[in-house]
């Protein structure tokens, strides 16, 4: 089945009238596509979390997440340009990529666009996955974010708009600038845990750099689109109303 096929699929909401026979077939097909799957680069646009390959169940629930149907990596990449109804926006859980899989599509709609919804989105991923994290990029409005959480809890942070921010105790890769060959504690100022900024760099040494995936990037099983609506369905989804 072609992506364009499986698009047709879900728009015209043949995806809900599937018997349980027909899904397992669905995924099935996910898995053996997969099986054999070269790696493309996703892109999250700017906002993704990951969290543990293994843990992934999670994700569901912490976001609130429904009527999920299995995909390839290829099949989801593009999710934020899927088709979409008001009230019925897909999320895309992304296969195993080195360990990790990345969650992306839509999130201002899923999660909200305040702070607290944001470090809230992550400390829940964190208790359903024991682990997550965030990052976030917004190259115009000079908006710089990564966050790591664990079991509900946010351990460290990096924000920046305008002044940078580090919150919780510095991680083992990073480095500090109080250790910076050029730093000059006479004339120069850093908080104690002023460590690593940008997110383009974190989350290569945390989990996965999106734009680093590629033929070396390890990748198992299959993704997950999902709406974040229960009862809606996929019917309709081509329509902009």
């Amino acid at each position: 089945m072609t992506k364009d096929r499986l698009r047709e699929l879900l728009a015209t909401g043949l995806i809900d009238r599937l018997d349980a026979r027909d899904k397992a077939l669905l995924e099935r097909r996910a898995r053996i596509k997969a099986s054999g799957e070269k790696p493309v680069r996703p892109d999250p646009r700017g906002w993704w979390y990951a969290v543990p390959g293994a843990a992934y169940e999670g994700v569901f629930a912490a976001l609130g997440l429904h009527d999920r149907f299995p995909v390839t990596l290829e099949e989801g990449a593009d999710v934020e340009d899927m088709p979409w109804r008001r009230g019925a926006l897909p999320v895309f859980i992304t296969p195993e990529l080195d360990g990790w899989r990345l969650v992306f599509g839509n999130l201002v709609d899923v999660v909200g666009q305040d702070w607290d919804e944001w470090m809230g989105a992550v400390e829940r991923l964190s208790e359903h996955c024991g682990e997550a994290q965030m990052f976030f990029e917004d190259q115009a409005a000079g908006a710089d974010v990564w966050v790591v959480a664990g079991k509900g809890r946010i351990r460290r942070r990096y924000a920046a708009e305008s002044d940078p921010e580090w919150v919780g105790e510095p991680l083992p890769w990073e480095d500090l600038r109080v250790d910076d060959e050029d730093f000059d504690p006479e004339y120069d100022e850093a908080e104690p845990n002023e460590g690593t900024a940008r997110a383009a760099y974190a989350c290569g040494r945390l989990s996965v750099d999106p734009t680093e995936v590629g033929p070396a990037t390890r990748i198992r099983g299959h993704g997950w689109l999902a709406l974040n609506a229960p009862g809606i369905g996929h019917e309709g989804l081509d329509l902009l109303v």
